[in-house]
């Protein structure tokens, strides 16, 4: 593959000091005024190098972002994949906009996956450069905490309220490590990602994070206004155990898909919705033959006029 460009932006001081996000990006085998921007989940990073290698030979320029405190972008001062509002991350989302367009692009796709689905979603609703994207692909996005229906209206509320008087205030983090298991090729996966930056053991669980993810969650649910056509992507169904078993390589390990499918409806007027059998959280991490299928799903949308 050709090297990848990569960009730092620097943005103005936040309550924990010096912000960066990271632009990394690959130009298409031809010359092309078509561009997708990818942007990654929680506790994540873009490592993804087969999409990229995918997009670009298909005739797009692909560019993908680290956000702040995420992947290339964490400073020592910061601590990791934390935050207070998830439109923190907009000016990131902007950077990238403004250099895809800067680099004389005329079509913009943004594919959001997982935490990534439902900031985009947002910014996509209300971000400053919505009107400058032409379509948005959402890879299983976030838009429901996978929990019981005590933590989901007792517990998160309560100690989102926590983090007004303690920003720091967190507890375990309490996300499987079996998903990390069906991708990671040291374990039972085919993708050799960096678990300093994508740790399997998860990070601690901020409580301002959690209320930051909820108050998301309560403007998709009350519906948003995407302009621009959406495709949402799912699995066919949710797995979950505390055992390994071969279930975590048919499903999603991370969300309740139904969630996905029924929240998927509010963003707008021109939404598809795309099952895909077996597929697992991160699809484009799905074994070959489920990939192929999604990266079907994906031109074919792109390309549709």
């Amino acid at each position: 593959m050709e090297s990848y460009q990569t960009k730092i932006i620097e943005f103005p001081d936040d309550y924990e000091g010096k912000v960066t996000a990271t632009i990394i990006s690959l130009k298409a085998k031809t010359v092309s005024e078509r561009a997708i921007l990818y942007v990654h989940g929680y506790i994540d990073y873009f490592f993804q190098d087969h999409m990229a290698e995918r997009f670009t030979s298909e005739g797009y320029n692909f560019y993908a972002i680290d956000l702040r405190k995420y992947g290339r972008s964490i400073l020592n001062n910061q601590h990791p994949y934390y935050c207070r509002d998830l439109n923190e991350y907009f000016p990131d989302i902007d950077a990238a906009i403004e250099e895809i367009i800067n680099e004389g692009n005329k079509f913009i796709a943004i594919i959001g996956h997982s935490t990534g689905g439902l900031i985009t979603s947002l910014y996509m609703d209300h971000g400053k450069h919505k009107d400058k994207v032409d379509k948005l692909i959402l890879n299983s996005p976030f838009f429901e905490f996978n929990a019981s229906w005590f933590k989901r209206k007792i517990a998160i509320p309560i100690v989102a309220l926590i983090s007004r008087i303690f920003p720091y205030a967190r507890k375990k983090n309490e996300l499987s490590e079996l998903y990390a298991d069906s991708v990671h090729s040291d374990f039972k996966g085919e993708w050799n990602y960096d678990l300093k930056l994508k740790p399997k053991e998860g990070v601690p669980l901020y409580f301002a994070w959690l209320g930051a993810i909820r108050r998301g969650h309560k403007q998709i649910k009350h519906g948003l206004h995407i302009t621009a056509p959406v495709l949402v992507m799912h699995s066919a169904k949710s797995v979950k155990g505390d055992e390994w078993n071969d279930e975590f390589m048919q499903g999603d390990a991370v969300l309740n898909v139904k969630d996905i499918n029924k929240y998927s409806k509010r963003l707008g007027p021109d939404v598809t919705i795309a099952i895909i059998q077996n597929g697992l959280h991160d699809l484009i991490l799905s074994r070959n033959e489920v990939r192929e299928k999604v990266f079907t799903i994906m031109l074919n949308f792109l390309n549709r006029q």
